[in-house]
């Protein structure tokens, strides 16, 4: 006879999917009516778990069931198809039957959290059980297992692996039977598995404008990209990465290699350790043609000569033949604070305990950004020897503290705004006329306070992400307005990729989203052309829960823009902001009209 039974698992009256290992065994069996009136089982864990079968009332009035769990017993050898139709299961109990294999259909589950198939007769697994990455509870107790397919590896939510009972070969069980031995194997398995996709194909560059080719037109290509320091790329934090691809001295060849292949005129990163800029990035860089700046975050001033190394901060390098340098400010935050508002308990308490940085180059043009130096050029358009302020800043991580990051962005644009007032004098340009680049990880998604500030000029007081600071006197140092309403900004910033050109520019199992920007004053900069998206059917293909990835060596990806450089003979005067309280609709431009066409541009 075979028993189907369909049941809930309750504590306190709601749903949880949290269970143990009883003895080696599975997990249970519901009791029947003659065992127990209720149906209902106390586990070990304390857990309550209910069966009640509907009374034939219940059925004529048409009343529906609603389960999640199924359980399959009574000697059962083979498994019908409709089982895997039933994709709304999160438990599945084939414990104690005589099954013998274990279709690859069962994959088709993908919301099961618990899987019991103890006490049968099983000599191998499917590899697609490692897709099924919900599991969270594997009991594969008393069957005839030696060796277990390295794709279950990939299942990282794994909180219990039950495998005793089986015939496992020597390695395995070595393993098995160490302290944490469940989480050690897993680990080994997908640090053995093979991997057999193949790179993600090169990412489309989109051109948006063409500069005339008949105008000498001054072009340089900037790029952003976060590289993900050692020390933060920890199995416990990509535990759905092999642990030898999350090894820095594989990332660090995969990295070299995306920025060689890209090879912009301006490179902006973050997340560079101290030691890895002197030892890797500069000397490398520096045989492509490129020099640079970098800054550590701030704690690096408390620490000795040897933790300082291992420091992440940001880095600015140049090609030398196109830029030279005029000048460089590292803009520290916490510092910032402590001058600007010392007295602001928010401050004191929110945003001076955060280390992160800015750092601002001030290049000066050189004329091999002119494609074509044969032309002649007229002198009043010539941009050779003008000034192009590019900053990268890695703004705060944590969700919790988005005031921190709208503080720390209101802050940097300050900054920036202050070495303009001193660029302006010595190239005698107006500070509108500079050419500017923001660029960074500013861990704010589009439709953030802080992506609104910079692309609109200014933002309300009201505005929720500034949590307690919408009453803080302390912000008034951060704005060029009178109005008491809000906190604005000089600078005119259009952002270079929107989302409908790139959906995501951090992709991890538990976040997928644009936080990674280049920022540019439409005056004096036009926009040409961005690089496109990450392949999105590459990554649903081969189920890419997340980067890191053996092709991918940083949960970021790069973005890139190339821009043309307006003389300032052609340049238009910047549209006034809009008002604030309209959505941002992190596009290019959200924040003001489209720029006017450019002469020299079509």
């Amino acid at each position: 006879m075979v028993r189907v039974s369909k049941s809930d698992v309750m504590a306190s009256g709601e749903t949880s999917t949290e269970y143990k290992d009883k003895q080696g065994g599975g997990a249970g069996q519901p009791l029947t009516k003659s065992e127990n009136n209720d149906g209902k089982k106390t586990l070990t864990n304390g857990m309550s778990r209910v069966h009640r079968v509907m009374t034939d009332e219940e059925i004529a009035q048409g009343r529906q069931t609603r389960w999640t769990e199924l359980e399959i017993h009574g000697k059962v050898k083979n498994l019908s198809p409709a089982v895997w139709q039933l994709t709304h299961l999160s438990a599945l109990f084939l414990n104690n039957n005589q099954l013998s294999r274990l279709p690859p259909e069962i994959a088709q589950l993908t919301n099961l959290t618990m899987l019991d198939i103890s006490n049968n007769k099983l000599r191998s697994l499917p590899t697609e059980l490692g897709d099924m990455i919900s599991l969270c509870h594997l009991y594969l107790n008393h069957n005839q297992l030696r060796v277990l397919p390295y794709e279950l590896g990939k299942l990282f939510r794994i909180q219990t692996l039950g495998l005793q009972g089986n015939p496992l070969s020597p390695e395995i069980s070595k393993i098995y039977h160490e302290t944490n031995g469940a989480h050690k194997i897993l680990q080994f398995l997908l640090d053995h598995l093979t991997i057999n996709t193949h790179p993600p194909p090169e990412r489309n560059w989109v051109m948006i404008r063409h500069a005339d080719p008949e105008r000498p037109i001054a072009t340089f290509t900037v790029l952003c990209y976060n590289v993900l320091c050692d020390k933060y790329a920890t199995v416990n934090q990509y535990s759905y990465c092999p642990s030898w691809a999350l090894n820095w001295e594989y990332r660090k060849s995969l990295i070299i290699k995306e920025i060689r292949t890209y090879e912009a005129d301006v490179i902006t990163l973050q997340e560079v350790e101290t030691e890895q800029y002197r030892t890797l990035f500069l000397p490398e860089l520096k045989t492509l043609g490129y020099t640079g700046i970098f800054a550590p975050k701030t704690r690096a001033k408390t620490m000795g000569e040897e933790e300082r190394k291992y420091v992440d901060g940001c880095a600015i390098f140049w090609k030398v033949d196109k830029f030279d340098m005029d000048r460089q400010q590292v803009f520290e935050f916490s510092s910032v604070a402590m001058k600007k508002a010392s007295t602001s308990e928010n401050m004191l308490n929110r945003v001076m305990p955060r280390d992160n940085i800015a750092l601002c180059a001030v290049l000066k043009i050189k004329e091999n950004v002119y494609a074509n130096r044969r032309m002649t050029i007229p002198a009043n358009d010539n941009v050779v020897g003008n000034p192009l302020v590019v900053c990268t800043a890695h703004i705060h991580w944590d969700p919790e503290f988005c005031d921190v990051k709208l503080v720390q962005t209101m802050m940097l644009a300050h900054e920036v705004s202050r070495i303009l007032e001193d660029v302006s004098k010595k190239y005698m340009i107006t500070q509108q006329q500079v050419p500017v680049l923001i660029c960074g990880d500013l861990n704010s998604l589009p439709d953030s306070g802080v992506f609104e500030y910079l692309s609109k000029g200014q933002i309300t007081r009201r505005h929720l992400d500034l949590k307690s600071f919408r009453e803080d006197s302390c912000l008034e140092k951060f704005t060029n307005s009178s109005d008491k309403n809000v906190i604005s900004h000089p600078l005119r910033l259009d952002s270079a990729c929107d989302l409908q050109s790139i959906p995501f520019t951090n992709y991890t199992l538990d976040f997928r989203g644009m936080i990674d920007y280049i920022f540019a004053t439409p005056q004096s900069l036009a926009r040409l052309g961005i690089l496109g998206p990450f392949d999105p059917q590459w990554v649903a293909t081969n189920k890419i829960l997340g980067f890191p990835h053996p092709h991918v060596p940083s949960d970021h990806i790069p973005i890139m823009a190339q821009y043309a450089i307006i003389p300032t003979t052609h340049q238009r005067q910047p549209p006034p902001p809009q008002q604030t309280g309209h959505p941002p609709a992190g596009v290019i431009g959200s924040g003001y009209p489209a720029p006017t066409q450019h002469s020299f541009l079509r």
